[in-house]
């Protein structure tokens, strides 16, 4: 996002007013007694759209260029203020972008865990409330003038690379999980409702907020070995494309109906994101139906004019991205050089007008042009609805909901974890993030309603709290570092909390890591206060991306090991929590921690999925890799203990094709065989998704969750699926994937059942090279826990 700001500060001489100041705040369009209120576009009853065109029709073509920018000039003899479309709420109200402004009235906002903790928890309901909150607060900072109403969250790429400095911001690896986190979020944030009197066509057309989906498309390098994200040309497969990269932005608009999607500064197999035509257009607007509008990441397009060279001229430049499909700039390049466009016939003030009016219904579905706010559904939100006690409880059980149990030794008569305060009354609290606050919130951040520290959350628990850092900061260079002090502390103490990890400084846009490793000397001090200490020692990691930490795993000294993601403003009173036995840990890695030699075998540069042994290539994520791992995708212990019954799932299942479609919808993945007609045909068959027959084709799984512990506790229920090996063989079809889970709480000795319902279509196909969307015909694997369960699948023609 941020990259040459004396670029996107050149905007606001092109533009004039930029958004007002709240305690300036300008009239809004359409308000009574303003200049335009008689016209077309102020009219409620009118459709929005027909809305829209008649304001875009009413600009002079000076006055459009300038709304195709971030920083959107007023039009004011038409009653109409400027507006900054920039605003940030990834896991909570962010001053990222220049929309959002803390102080007065609102000085902070509820921080949450950073998305990639907050998928850990593999609780969909719990990212629903999640955004939910995040809408109230950035709707009240609207209401108050300090933020837009334009969010440009999530960030649904895929964690592909560990080095990823970024992938914190993420959902994690797995497309299935990026997908429901994208159109929960999404979902959370707009709230859609219909317009009173208003007759909705199938959904609501006004939101509360628009979200934006980002980076579209195989965006997850920032700088690594001398490439950078501005000259990268990510070179994807059309499987990868369509079965790994997309699956998030297609639930977003799909699922989630998001108002935006954003293309990325990358290009894609030889041409800039946003400037992709076949993408933008042909897939986001035509194939998925968004109905909103396109971003670019901001000077995406100025990056490939001067940066990537893809276009002679900067009129050409802009030609070339209005014409595939963008309607708004974040940067002042389209301001700049729109006019010239035109005046030299690259550009119509059709294509202009086509963006604009995008954009402009999307305000009219935010109700930008219906007056003063007070009066609207949402329009008396304030100070009052920000920071609130219920928030604020909400992101303490965001975070607790986000740790995950890596380890817990067993001592002689249970387990080491939970403390017991009562026997470790003396604990000794080191390590760099021991006393962490702004570490805790990660990136794209705001200013939070207030921090719990480790050490302020263990001291709750603890007689005595005794703080040592054992190293100045999470770098931990050089001989000076204060680890004698804290081995001291650990040797005196009933048990020894060590709080290690990584910050900003070495995960972060536009730092991608080198290494797995924790950094510095964390791994010396973390060793030195294990052998040391007379009491248990338990290690506590913050990080967005994993760890290699075999010497901790394997020493014997270190009895537990928790990672908390970046757990937000109560990280520290949830990670005492759970160490203390309050909370029964519940999460699971949404990521897989490889050992630091895999970095050797993957240049981040190198975008396949699969792997290729003859090469040496051993492929990305648990769908896709089967070497060594430290932790694997969806590992998390707790203090309890549950099983899984198979209650009710189907042994077989006919897949129907649509009418009109025939031998070549069964086409053999090897020898062009075709079988109608038949529940067992022969293997290596598989039916193209699009001439099956989808509505209603679902495997119904209903499983029964027992806990035979003796704590109550909440259990992620995963559903695995593995293909036919004749697909994974010759198509590639992943090892596993997951295709269904559910969270649920089930008390001491009891049991809950759990039903779920695996789309078909979407969950037991698969892309072949093509990209081309197939489902295997044959014996299916459902894996649920120490669970397998084989589902047949067969085909019949309808009609025949």
């Amino acid at each position: 996002m941020r990259r040459r700001l004396l670029l996107l500060l050149a905007v606001v001489l092109l533009a004039g007013a930029a958004a007002p100041a709240a305690e300036a705040r300008s009239p809004f369009a359409c308000a009574p007694g303003g200049p335009a209120t008689s016209l077309p576009f102020c009219r409620r009853s009118l459709p929005l759209r027909a809305r829209a065109r008649d304001f875009v029709s009413r600009l002079t073509r000076a006055e459009k260029v300038r709304l195709l920018v971030n920083n959107a000039a007023g039009v004011p003899r038409l009653g109409v203020a400027g507006y900054e479309w920039w605003s940030e709420a990834l896991h909570g109200v962010s001053d990222t972008g220049p929309g959002v402004r803390f102080g007065g009235a609102f000085p902070g906002a509820t921080a949450f865990p950073q998305v990639i903790g907050a998928a850990a928890s593999f609780n969909a309901t719990l990212w629903e409330l999640v955004g939910r909150a995040v809408s109230d607060e950035a709707r009240a900072m609207y209401n108050g003038g300090q933020a837009g109403l334009t969010f440009w969250s999530p960030n649904v790429n895929i964690f592909r690379d560990p080095r990823w400095g970024r992938g914190q911001e993420t959902p994690g690896e797995d497309p299935a999980v990026a997908a429901r986190y994208a159109a929960a979020y999404v979902r959370a944030l707009q709230q859609p409702y219909a317009a009173a009197g208003a007759r909705p066509h199938g959904h609501g057309n006004r939101l509360k907020l628009a979200a934006c989906c980002k980076h579209f498309t195989a965006y997850d390098l920032d700088n690594w070995g001398g490439t950078d994200r501005f000259h990268f040309n990510a070179v994807v497969s059309p499987q990868d494309l369509e079965d790994t990269f997309n699956v998030p932005f297609r639930a977003c608009v799909v699922d989630g109906r998001a108002a935006s999607v954003m293309c990325s500064y990358n290009q894609v197999n030889g041409v800039p994101t946003c400037a992709d035509e076949r993408w933008l257009k042909g897939t986001v607007r035509r194939r998925w139906g968004l109905d909103g509008y396109i971003v670019s990441d901001c000077d995406s397009v100025d990056v490939f004019y001067r940066d990537q060279h893809w276009t002679r001229t900067t009129e050409d430049a802009v030609a070339a991205t209005l014409r595939a499909g963008l309607d708004l700039d974040c940067g002042p390049f389209l301001a700049q050089y729109t006019e010239s466009a035109v005046a030299k016939g690259k550009v119509s003030d059709a294509d202009i007008d086509a963006a604009l009016t995008n954009t402009v219904t999307v305000q009219m579905r935010l109700g930008m042009f219906d007056g003063d706010p007070a009066g609207q559904p949402f329009g008396r939100l304030g100070p009052a609805d920000v920071c609130t006690a219920a928030h604020r409880e909400l992101a303490l059980e965001a975070a607790r909901q986000s740790v995950v149990l890596l380890k817990n030794e067993r001592g002689k008569h249970r387990d080491v974890l939970p403390l017991n305060p009562g026997r470790h009354r003396a604990v000794a609290v080191v390590g760099p993030h021991a006393e962490a606050t702004v570490a805790m919130v990660g990136n794209y951040a705001g200013k939070p309603c207030g921090y719990t520290t480790p050490l302020q959350g263990i001291a709750r628990y603890a007689a005595q709290a005794v703080h040592q850092a054992g190293c100045t900061d999470v770098a931990c260079q050089g001989s000076q570092q204060p680890i004698a002090a804290a081995v001291d502390a650990a040797r005196r103490a009933d048990a020894t909390i060590v709080v290690a990890g990584l910050d900003q400084k070495v995960e972060a846009e536009m730092l991608d890591r080198t290494s797995l490793l924790l950094p510095g000397r964390q791994a010396e001090l973390i060793s030195a206060v294990a052998k040391a200490s007379k009491g248990p020692v338990i290690l506590v990691l913050m990080s967005g991306g994993p760890i290699d930490i075999a010497f901790a795993q394997n020493d014997r000294r270190i009895a537990g090991i928790l990672w908390a993601g970046y757990p937000g403003q109560a990280g520290g009173q949830a990670i005492a929590d759970v160490i203390f036995g309050q909370h029964n840990p519940g999460g699971k890695l949404p990521v897989t921690w490889y050992p630091q030699d895999y970095l050797q075998k993957v240049p981040m540069t190198n975008m396949a999925m699969r792997a290729d042994p003859a090469r040496g290539y051993p492929g990305r994520t648990y769908r896709f890799y089967t070497g060594p791992t430290i932790h694997p995708f969806g590992h998390g212990l707790s203090y309890t203990k549950f099983t899984h019954a198979l209650a009710h799932a189907p042994a077989q299942l006919t897949v129907q094709l649509s009418g009109g479609h025939h031998a070549a919808a069964a086409a053999s993945l090897s020898g062009g065989a075709t079988v109608l007609n038949a529940t067992r045909p022969g293997p290596g068959h598989a039916v193209r998704v699009e001439h099956a027959h989808c509505d209603g084709l679902t495997v119904p799984v209903h499983v029964d969750v027992r806990n035979v512990g003796d704590r109550d506790g909440a259990h992620t229920v995963l559903v695995y699926h593995a293909a036919p090996p004749s697909a994974a063989g010759a198509a590639g079809a992943p090892v596993r994937q997951l295709v269904a889970f559910e969270k649920v709480h089930v008390p001491a000795g009891g049991v809950a059942r759990v039903e779920m319902g695996i789309d078909v279509c979407n969950g037991l196909s698969f892309a072949d090279p093509d990209g081309v969307r197939r489902i295997p015909v044959g014996e299916h694997n459902l894996m649920i826990g120490e669970l397998t369960h084989t589902v047949t699948l067969g085909v019949e023609q309808l009609g025949v």
